[in-house]
């Protein structure tokens, strides 16, 4: 087997492309069964949860059964983790997209794009400090308490601490979400994931 093929196989990521498109078939199904044609606002569910679902998939490829051999490689990790999270974000958003496509200024593409960055790099950052077993439960506490206590969230502070929940073009949802994906990616490219037991 060459290193790539051993590479993959170590992070299960023929398992984590198989649930990113189950994850995506899903989002899908469950928009088009919100008549969101109607009303855009009917697609918070879907922007919300399909990412935070994808990163929860992501998070789950981040453990390495090998921390040892990986942390005594002749090579750097950093580079091969960095391009495995950013390439895991960017077809997470890439699939999850169709789900909710037009109306870019509510809750369309970007809205889904700007959440697939921000939860994977919450689940990537937990993924250091918690392992990757659990890298997906603060970024599901968090988006859950937001989704469920931000309806009446308004200015200019919501869009920040609430950032899940805003239409696609606000500012300050953008530059949180991203300042969380930088945050974590560089977190998890330069630790990796906190060393667990073997897996079952």
């Amino acid at each position: 087997m060459t290193g790539l093929l051993l590479y993959a196989r170590s992070r299960a990521l023929p398992a984590t492309l198989a649930a990113l498109a189950g994850t995506a078939a899903f989002a899908v199904w469950a928009a088009g069964r919100l008549d969101a044609y109607l009303d855009p606002d009917r697609r918070v569910p879907i922007v919300a949860l399909a990412p935070l679902l994808a990163s929860a998939v992501i998070g789950t490829s981040l453990y390495s059964a090998s921390d040892e051999l990986d942390r005594t490689a002749v090579r750097r990790w950093w580079p091969r983790r960095l391009a495995h999270l950013t390439a895991l974000t960017a077809l997470a958003a890439l699939l999850v997209t169709p789900a909710v496509l037009g109306h870019a200024e509510t809750f369309g593409p970007p809205a889904v794009l700007r959440n697939t960055l921000g939860c994977t790099g919450l689940t990537a950052a937990a993924a250091v400090l918690l392992g990757a077993r659990l890298s997906w439960l603060p970024a599901f506490g968090y988006v859950t308490a937001v989704y469920l206590g931000s309806t009446a969230a308004e200015g200019r502070a919501a869009t920040i601490w609430a950032w899940p929940m805003q239409p696609g073009a606000q500012t300050g949802a953008w530059a949180t979400a991203v300042a969380a994906f930088v945050a974590g990616a560089t977190l998890y490219a330069v630790r990796g994931a906190r060393p667990e037991g073997p897996r079952s």
